[in-house]
Protein backbone atom coordinates (compact mmCIF):
# COMPACT_ATOMS: atom_id res chain seq x y z
CA UNK A 1 0.00 0.00 0.00
CA UNK A 2 1.33 3.46 -0.81
CA UNK A 3 1.16 5.81 2.42
CA UNK A 4 0.97 9.56 1.88
CA UNK A 5 2.49 11.41 4.93
CA UNK A 6 0.89 13.71 6.80
CA UNK A 7 3.91 16.01 6.67
CA UNK A 8 6.47 16.26 4.05
CA UNK A 9 8.95 16.90 6.25
CA UNK A 10 11.18 13.52 6.78
CA UNK A 11 12.30 15.08 10.15
CA UNK A 12 8.58 14.67 11.87
CA UNK A 13 9.21 10.80 11.61
CA UNK A 14 11.91 10.96 13.98
CA UNK A 15 10.31 13.60 16.88
CA UNK A 16 9.78 13.10 20.17
CA UNK A 17 6.52 13.44 21.98
CA UNK A 18 4.55 12.80 24.77
CA UNK A 19 3.86 9.40 23.58
CA UNK A 20 6.70 8.74 21.66
CA UNK A 21 9.25 9.77 24.06
CA UNK A 22 11.84 7.93 22.42
CA UNK A 23 14.48 10.10 24.69
CA UNK A 24 13.13 8.41 27.65
CA UNK A 25 16.18 6.49 29.73
CA UNK A 26 13.90 3.39 29.62
CA UNK A 27 13.05 3.69 25.74
CA UNK A 28 16.93 4.49 25.14
CA UNK A 29 18.12 1.14 27.21
CA UNK A 30 16.10 -0.88 25.43
CA UNK A 31 17.30 0.54 21.99
CA UNK A 32 20.83 0.12 23.79
CA UNK A 33 20.21 -3.66 23.88
CA UNK A 34 18.79 -4.29 20.54
CA UNK A 35 20.98 -2.53 18.71
CA UNK A 36 24.01 -4.80 20.33
CA UNK A 37 24.54 -7.21 17.58
CA UNK A 38 22.73 -5.68 15.03
CA UNK A 39 24.61 -4.86 12.34
CA UNK A 40 22.92 -2.08 10.22
CA UNK A 41 19.20 -0.82 10.13
CA UNK A 42 17.43 -3.54 8.99
CA UNK A 43 18.41 -6.03 11.47
CA UNK A 44 17.93 -3.27 14.20
CA UNK A 45 14.47 -2.58 13.04
CA UNK A 46 13.61 -6.39 12.86
CA UNK A 47 15.01 -6.85 16.35
CA UNK A 48 12.82 -3.79 17.49
CA UNK A 49 9.34 -5.40 15.65
CA UNK A 50 10.21 -9.24 17.40
CA UNK A 51 10.95 -7.32 20.29
CA UNK A 52 7.41 -5.43 20.75
CA UNK A 53 5.68 -8.18 19.15
CA UNK A 54 6.57 -11.35 21.04
CA UNK A 55 7.37 -9.75 24.72
CA UNK A 56 5.35 -7.28 25.57
CA UNK A 57 1.95 -9.10 25.30
CA UNK A 58 -1.57 -7.62 23.79
CA UNK A 59 -3.47 -6.63 27.00
CA UNK A 60 -6.83 -7.96 25.59
CA UNK A 61 -4.71 -11.62 24.62
CA UNK A 62 -3.31 -11.67 28.06
CA UNK A 63 -6.24 -10.44 30.10
CA UNK A 64 -4.31 -7.45 31.24
CA UNK A 65 -6.64 -4.66 32.57
CA UNK A 66 -4.04 -1.73 32.69
CA UNK A 67 -4.03 0.48 29.39
CA UNK A 68 -0.83 2.48 28.29
CA UNK A 69 -0.80 4.99 25.81
CA UNK A 70 3.18 6.26 26.69
CA UNK A 71 5.97 4.41 25.09
CA UNK A 72 8.29 4.42 27.76
CA UNK A 73 5.55 2.64 29.86
CA UNK A 74 4.70 0.29 27.29
CA UNK A 75 8.25 -0.44 27.96
CA UNK A 76 8.36 -0.84 31.29
CA UNK A 77 4.77 -2.05 32.19
CA UNK A 78 5.13 -5.07 29.15
CA UNK A 79 1.59 -4.27 28.22
CA UNK A 80 -0.55 -2.17 25.70
CA UNK A 81 -3.25 -2.97 22.74
CA UNK A 82 -2.06 -2.41 19.04
CA UNK A 83 -1.84 1.49 19.36
CA UNK A 84 0.20 1.49 22.49
CA UNK A 85 2.43 -1.21 20.77
CA UNK A 86 2.58 0.71 17.26
CA UNK A 87 3.67 4.11 19.37
CA UNK A 88 6.84 1.99 21.65
CA UNK A 89 7.77 0.28 18.37
CA UNK A 90 7.98 3.84 16.69
CA UNK A 91 9.70 5.22 19.54
CA UNK A 92 12.66 2.22 20.18
CA UNK A 93 12.88 2.82 15.82
CA UNK A 94 13.25 6.64 16.09
CA UNK A 95 15.54 6.08 18.73
CA UNK A 96 18.05 4.96 16.05
CA UNK A 97 17.25 7.24 14.20
CA UNK A 98 15.05 4.94 11.64
CA UNK A 99 12.23 7.10 10.30
CA UNK A 100 8.81 5.87 11.54
CA UNK A 101 5.47 6.62 11.83
CA UNK A 102 1.81 5.53 12.52
CA UNK A 103 -0.60 4.75 10.41
CA UNK A 104 -4.35 3.15 10.72
CA UNK A 105 -6.68 -0.11 9.43
CA UNK A 106 -10.58 0.27 10.45
CA UNK A 107 -11.37 -3.01 10.78
CA UNK A 108 -14.98 -2.96 13.68
CA UNK A 109 -12.48 -0.69 15.08
CA UNK A 110 -9.42 1.17 14.33
CA UNK A 111 -6.27 -0.84 14.22
CA UNK A 112 -2.47 0.76 14.97
CA UNK A 113 -0.15 -0.22 12.70
CA UNK A 114 3.46 1.56 12.39
CA UNK A 115 5.53 2.20 9.03
CA UNK A 116 9.12 2.60 8.55
CA UNK A 117 11.46 3.70 6.19
CA UNK A 118 14.76 2.20 5.97
CA UNK A 119 17.88 3.58 4.55
CA UNK A 120 17.86 2.89 0.69
CA UNK A 121 14.28 2.17 0.63
CA UNK A 122 12.27 3.98 -1.56
CA UNK A 123 8.79 3.48 -0.15
CA UNK A 124 7.58 3.32 3.22
CA UNK A 125 7.14 -0.43 4.49
CA UNK A 126 3.48 -0.80 6.87
CA UNK A 127 4.58 -3.46 10.08
CA UNK A 128 2.11 -4.53 12.91
CA UNK A 129 4.03 -4.88 16.20
CA UNK A 130 0.24 -6.49 17.72
CA UNK A 131 1.56 -9.43 19.07
CA UNK A 132 0.75 -13.31 17.23
CA UNK A 133 -2.03 -15.63 18.62
CA UNK A 134 -3.21 -18.35 16.70
CA UNK A 135 -4.72 -17.30 13.40
CA UNK A 136 -2.63 -13.89 13.69
CA UNK A 137 0.54 -14.04 12.22
CA UNK A 138 2.13 -10.65 11.74
CA UNK A 139 6.22 -10.83 10.49
CA UNK A 140 8.67 -7.95 9.88
CA UNK A 141 8.84 -7.70 5.49
CA UNK A 142 9.77 -5.28 3.35
CA UNK A 143 8.95 -7.35 0.40
CA UNK A 144 5.72 -7.43 0.69
CA UNK A 145 2.79 -7.25 3.73
CA UNK A 146 2.61 -9.45 6.41
CA UNK A 147 -0.19 -8.07 8.81
CA UNK A 148 -2.02 -9.46 11.94
CA UNK A 149 -5.06 -8.25 9.83
CA UNK A 150 -5.38 -8.06 6.32
CA UNK A 151 -8.09 -5.61 5.41
CA UNK A 152 -11.41 -7.28 3.60
CA UNK A 153 -12.78 -4.72 1.51
CA UNK A 154 -16.01 -7.37 1.57
CA UNK A 155 -16.30 -6.25 4.97
CA UNK A 156 -16.15 -2.99 4.86
CA UNK A 157 -12.79 -3.14 6.27
CA UNK A 158 -9.74 -0.84 4.79
CA UNK A 159 -6.07 0.50 5.02
CA UNK A 160 -6.45 4.05 5.63
CA UNK A 161 -3.80 5.82 3.30
CA UNK A 162 -2.08 8.70 5.55
CA UNK A 163 1.16 8.53 7.49
CA UNK A 164 0.98 10.25 10.80
CA UNK A 165 4.66 11.52 12.41
CA UNK A 166 2.11 11.68 15.69
CA UNK A 167 -0.24 9.29 16.87
CA UNK A 168 -3.57 10.30 15.27
CA UNK A 169 -5.67 12.42 18.28
CA UNK A 170 -8.93 10.03 18.17
CA UNK A 171 -6.99 7.35 19.40
CA UNK A 172 -4.79 9.10 21.69
CA UNK A 173 -7.83 10.76 23.52
CA UNK A 174 -9.33 7.48 23.66
CA UNK A 175 -5.95 5.92 24.87
CA UNK A 176 -5.80 8.25 27.65
CA UNK A 177 -8.97 8.47 29.11
CA UNK A 178 -9.62 4.91 29.69
CA UNK A 179 -9.69 3.90 33.32
CA UNK A 180 -8.79 -0.17 32.34
CA UNK A 181 -8.77 -1.99 29.61
CA UNK A 182 -12.53 -3.17 29.63
CA UNK A 183 -13.54 0.51 29.35
CA UNK A 184 -11.13 0.91 26.70
CA UNK A 185 -12.83 -1.64 24.70
CA UNK A 186 -16.08 0.54 24.88
CA UNK A 187 -14.57 3.66 23.64
CA UNK A 188 -12.55 2.50 20.81
CA UNK A 189 -12.58 4.73 17.65
CA UNK A 190 -14.56 2.78 14.91
CA UNK A 191 -13.40 6.04 12.33
CA UNK A 192 -11.01 8.44 12.15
Amino acid sequence: MELIPNTPDISAYLAADEAIDHEHPCVRATAATLSVGAPDAYAYAKAAFEFVRDTIPHSQDAGDPRVTWRASDVLAQRTGICHAKAHALVALLRAEGIPAGLCYQKLDVIHGLVAVKLPGEERWARQDPRGNKPGVDAQFRLDREQLAFPARPECNELDLPVLFAEPHPVVLQCLREAVDRPHLWQTLPTDL
